[in-house]
């Protein structure tokens, strides 16, 4: 990564980091989970109201670093409005991104590409996965519980 492009990734790490995005609490969510990094303090709550198996709305309040603060803003600003499988397909992509593995060039990652340099800080890589990870706990969970209820109503 030249030195142009690292100073442009670590402006917006550092944009998202002062300005979080869905930053804020949702009525009645659907999907509610904390995620706790104790390797260096983070802690992150997510809540996302569901309607027709898309994110509606999101909040993400996450006290940490600013990666973790960071990361927790690019998923608010990526993920709403996008149907539950393609949320499920971009975590998938974050953590191969973060990682360092190969990941679909087609894909449009947008800010998210910023933490690509995380990886190069092994430590650093579960500030980053965090949000993500408490995100998808909370979604299995809610497909759980659609399938417990859908299972007592047959």
């Amino acid at each position: 990564m030249d030195n142009n492009l690292g100073d442009l990734y670590r402006d917006i790490i550092i944009d998202h980091y002062k300005y979080p995005r869905g930053n804020k609490k949702i009525e009645k969510s659907d999907v509610y989970r904390e995620g706790k990094n104790p390797v260096c303090g983070d802690e992150i709550e997510v809540s996302i109201k569901v309607k027709d198996n898309m994110v509606e709305d999101i909040s993400v309040e996450c006290v940490g670093c600013a990666i973790s603060v960071a990361s927790g803003s690019m998923l608010a600003d990526t993920i709403k409005g996008k149907p539950l499988d393609e949320v499920k397909k971009i975590a998938k992509i974050v953590k191969s991104l973060l990682k360092g593995e190969t990941i679909d060039e087609s894909v449009d990652l947008g800010d998210l590409e910023a933490l690509e340099g995380v990886n190069k800080f092994p430590v650093r890589i579960k500030c980053a996965l965090l949000s993500w990870t408490t995100l998808i706990d909370g979604i299995e969970s809610l497909s759980e519980a659609e399938t417990l209820t859908t299972s007592s109503t047959e």
